[in-house]
């Protein structure tokens, strides 16, 4: 009976691939006290100014359905944040409020392809974006980046060679999830150049745009805000999560050219009917009040990033470079050909969790990543921890 049933959905719906990153969760909580640098969030709660906006949120009785497009307070507040960070005037008539990051990738990939349309994507990737696109019945098209002694790189010959006339968008991370790739300008300048060329949709997922360690400590990444002109057809998706430590509220945005605001709208209506109000008071004094803390935040992984990568490059076992944007070190162990394995040796050895190399796609088996967004005192515990089951892998 079990099996008829499966059989009898979607492909869509049963193709969608299960997550080795869950699996290895599984396995590392089972194992009782390990180290969790699986996951992509730091190890701060959110501060206790955002969780009182919204509780004087509830307490007013702001509990009913709401504007499907995020209320006026919260998409200006999300424009004023937008506009100082990229140097350019940007209305709020550009933003829609959505319930989390994935939703706003979902919601552009829904706007951008479909059944019988390709996605391409730079591999090593989060999972979560091309099972957005296959869900959609696109199939994701990976082009893998190199890695070498420049640290990862994106080749724009082999990018474009795998443009065909079913291609209908590309989606690009960065910095990215899990590498820490960070594109130059120039790149973006390429890669919008071939969209334009091919009349693709970009999907810019820009989330980790804070965390940038390149020369000279910039604010931020560079953006396809830094190169666009009116009428390119880009998709910007962002989220709450990870700047202010809100994971767990599941809070993000969509921005676009306004003539489709209409089309998210509508998007947003027929999944969730908005998001709620209180939780969009939070999201208000987030970006009002919060820029110290993301600072903090800043300051924070960039100490991090370097104990932990000290501790892989003494190991003498691995291949890495330090990333230059996002949380994570992805970073290969020499003779490890199955990074599930590897993870789960991890944690029998070294009460570590890291997330598997595998999960995130073409290139990245044979990798682990490691979220290194965490308090001094645990990340080089961590590092100790990892140092010596590395000697001894």
């Amino acid at each position: 009976m079990t099996t008829s049933l499966l059989d009898s959905l979607r492909s869509e719906a049963t193709g969608a691939p299960a997550s080795g990153i869950v699996e290895l969760s599984k396995y590392a909580r089972a194992a009782g006290d390990v180290i969790q640098l699986w996951v992509g969030e730091g190890d701060t709660p959110t501060p206790a100014f955002i969780c009182e906006a919204a509780t004087r949120s509830l307490a007013a009785g702001e509990t009913t359905y709401t504007w499907q497009r995020g209320i006026p307070e919260l998409r200006q507040a999300i424009a004023t944040y937008a506009s100082n960070l990229y140097g350019r005037p940007l209305g709020s008539d550009r933003f829609f409020v959505c319930g989390s990051g994935m939703q706003a990738i979902q919601i552009a990939m829904t706007m951008a392809a479909g059944p019988g349309d390709e996605v391409l994507i730079p591999s090593p990737v989060w999972p979560n974006a091309p099972a957005a696109a296959g869900l959609r019945g696109a199939t994701p098209v990976y082009v893998t980046l190199d890695h070498g002694n420049r640290g990862w790189q994106i080749d724009l010959d082999r990018f474009e060679a795998a443009i065909t006339p079913k291609t209908k968008a590309i989606f690009v991370n960065t910095p990215s999830n899990p590498t820490g790739w960070t594109a130059t300008e120039e790149e973006l300048v390429a890669i919008l150049e071939l969209a334009r060329k091919h009349g693709l949709w970009i999907i810019a997922d820009e989330i980790y745009t804070r965390f940038v360690w390149t020369a000279g400590q910039p604010k931020r990444a560079p953006s396809f805000h830094d190169v666009r002109q009116d009428g390119d057809r880009i998709i910007w998706v962002n989220t709450f999560s990870k700047n202010w430590a809100m994971t767990g509220w599941r809070m993000g945005w969509v921005e676009c050219d306004p003539s489709l605001g209409d089309v998210v709208e509508n998007l947003i209506q027929y999944s969730t009917s908005g998001s709620p109000i209180f939780i969009q008071r939070a999201g208000i004094a987030a970006l009002e009040r919060g820029e110290s803390f993301v600072e903090h935040q800043i300051t924070k992984a960039r100490k991090a990033r370097d104990t932990i990568s000290e501790a892989i490059e003494a190991s003498g076992r691995c291949h890495f470079s330090r990333p230059d944007g996002a949380f994570y070190t992805f970073f290969g162990v020499d003779g490890m050909t199955d990074s599930m394995a590897g993870a789960m040796k991890l944690v029998d050895l070294a009460k570590i969790g890291l997330a598997p190399g595998a999960a995130f796609g073409p290139g990245g088996e044979g990798h682990l990543r490691l979220c290194y967004l965490r308090s001094q005192g645990e990340i080089e515990v961590a590092a100790e921890r990892l140092l010596k089951a590395l000697k001894a892998f």
